[in-house]
């Protein structure tokens, strides 16, 4: 082969290598936002706050910023242009669904006291309510404890027929009679609801005692 020909080769290979160079070759930028951004740069979306994307040697690459969930007792939400996620600007406490202020005193209940504490947690203090002192107890809105409106009673008896004032004794039959407790004896009240009853001795129901 002479050397013209060797050379016309050689010119040859050198343009292939060449084209082949530039069918290869790798974008080293990414444009968005109206800007050039190089690869591995990061960047946010103009008309998207929560998108943010990677310049890469394989085009732009995006993800979605997923926003944590507020926490329930969020008592002023703000949502800036600039940011992706709203911000919790102030926590007050949660308690059964509703949200109250830090420092805030409320009663869910008739029988229950409750403050926002400034640590954000609700402290609630029950009423514990005296067993009353009578079997018909009244309850009334607003208030916690019952009240008896009759003053302290019990039953006269098992039967429940019968109700009778503290203090009082009843025949039940000529053999039986029942006492009722005296309304002062908490001690004796509780878990008393019926009057304490005695049989006279030796007494029959035949007998003409009145």
């Amino acid at each position: 082969m002479s050397v013209q020909a060797d050379r016309l080769l050689f010119a040859l290979l050198l343009a292939l290598l060449g084209r082949e160079s530039l069918a290869f070759s790798v974008p080293t930028t990414c444009e968005a936002n109206g800007s050039v951004y190089y690869v591995g740069e990061w960047y946010l979306l103009e008309w998207d706050q929560c998108t943010q994307c990677e310049c890469t040697v394989e085009g732009a690459v995006c993800a979605r910023t997923e926003c944590v969930r507020l926490p329930p007792a969020c008592v002023h939400v703000s949502h800036y242009p600039s940011d992706c996620c709203p911000r919790c600007e102030r926590i007050g406490c949660e308690y059964r669904g509703r949200v109250y202020e830090l420092g805030q005193q409320y009663q869910p209940s008739e029988c229950e006291q409750c403050t926002c504490d400034m640590d954000g947690i609700a402290r609630c203090l029950v009423a514990d309510c005296a067993p009353p002192s009578c079997v018909n107890p009244v309850y009334e809105k607003g208030k916690c404890c019952p009240e008896c409106k009759d003053g302290p009673n019990c039953y006269s008896d098992f039967t429940q027929s019968q109700v009778i004032p503290a203090g009082t004794t009843v025949w039940i039959d000529k053999c039986t009679y029942c006492h009722c407790h005296d309304g002062q004896d908490v001690g004796y009240w509780e878990g008393n609801r019926v009057a304490k009853c005695e049989m006279v001795p030796h007494c029959t129901l035949n007998d003409d005692r009145n």
